[in-house]
């Protein structure tokens, strides 16, 4: 799911909330107990109509965008009050310990390598074409679409307007930042009832996550508004079922945050324990810091492809509960594949299921 935030600190607390996504969609193929029901997503809470903060921000934004002032009340006003979307947001209350292999196993496995072979097979020359016009390998891009939805098969059965409403006026008070992500929903709001007057269509339609990202690609309404193109051609943006619309939308976005054509995702990497300054590698975090010299110089080695690699690295850690971390070294692109959710364990899932879909097409290119 892509999030886009005012503010550093505002990115990785939303994070919380991308992961968590992904991982329901994760088991969106699989019976499980704790599924969410389309019936308890769509719970009927007290509709916004009756709250004056609701209604004085809808004449607020209709005045600031332009719009309708009936239409976008009546938007606003029919949107109704989830629990169940208000409850997924609060903070896990039990620590969990992170595991790659575990977190692996739930995106990379038949189910999604079988859909994402088909996936592939029916949209090749678009793919090429996006890759051709925006150098990202179709690999990343079918990647991205499988980890989000499974290829449309899990897109959310939340109400957009209803989840974006109950995160705007009703976060969970007990949040320490919660006026902050409460102004970022209420700014998706804008986002989304700027573009469905535009289409002249029905904003209390859509469904999507429960943080209202929507379609196959599990764009918010800002990401909507910046990166999806009209891929198809048909002067329409439609993110649920136009599968060349979502393919350059996700193309769109990467080459928006500085995707490398060419360039690999991330390096093995090894360590001279002898050198090795664990605490300067990790400082940066996900954030490409080290030249290859700079890199190596601390500890963390390289060889073959990456000794020529030219920009600079990072050094990415991956939990596996009880056992030994992994390492890869991280560039430029493995770190705007994060951009789309700000987490490693993500996009190195991206990564190899792309990769798995590829190989299983018989054309698998290493990158």
């Amino acid at each position: 799911m892509t999030l886009h935030t005012p503010s550093l600190r505002f990115k990785f607390a939303l994070f919380f909330i991308a992961a968590s996504a992904c991982l329901a969609s994760a088991e969106a193929a699989k019976p499980s107990k704790n599924k969410v029901s389309a019936k308890t997503a769509q719970s009927q809470g007290a509709l916004y109509a009756t709250r004056e903060d609701a209604m004085q921000f809808a004449d607020d934004l209709a005045s600031r965008r332009n719009l309708d002032p009936a239409w976008v009340r009546q938007a606003i006003g029919q949107s109704r009050f989830n629990p169940t979307v208000a409850r997924l947001m609060q903070p896990p209350t039990k620590s969990f310990v992170k595991n790659w292999r575990v977190y692996r196993s739930r995106f990379i496995d038949p189910v999604r390598i079988r859909a994402g072979v088909d996936f592939w097979q029916a949209n090749r020359s678009t793919l090429a074409r996006a890759e051709a016009e925006y150098g990202v390998p179709a690999e990343i891009i079918v990647g991205i679409i499988g980890v989000e939805t499974i290829y449309g098969r899990n897109t959310g059965n939340f109400r957009v307007m209803d989840s974006l409403a109950t995160l705007a006026f009703d976060y969970p008070s007990s949040h320490p930042r919660m006026q902050e992500r409460s102004d970022y929903f209420k700014g998706e709001i804008e986002q989304f009832l700027t573009m469905e007057s535009r289409r002249n269509a029905d904003p209390l339609k859509p469904l999507g996550s429960y943080a209202g990202a929507m379609g196959m690609p599990q764009f918010m309404p800002s990401s909507q508004a910046k990166y999806a193109v009209d891929f198809d051609g048909d002067g329409n943006i439609d993110l649920w079922n136009s599968p060349a619309d979502v393919i350059g939308s996700v193309a769109s976005y990467f080459k928006a945050y500085g995707w490398q054509p060419g360039m690999p995702t991330h390096y093995p990497v090894s360590f001279d324990t002898s050198r090795l300054d664990m605490d300067a590698l990790m400082a940066p975090d996900i954030l490409p810091t080290f030249g290859v010299a700079s890199f190596m110089a601390k500890g963390a080695m390289l060889e073959g492809p990456a000794l020529e690699h030219q920009g600079p690295l990072a050094l990415i850690e991956l939990l596996n509960g009880p056992d030994a971390p992994s390492y890869v070294a991280g560039t430029e692109n493995f770190y705007a594949i994060t951009r789309y959710n700000w987490s490693s364990y993500y996009a190195l899932s991206v990564i190899e299921l792309g990769r798995e879909v590829a190989q299983a097409m018989g054309q698998g290119n290493g990158r």
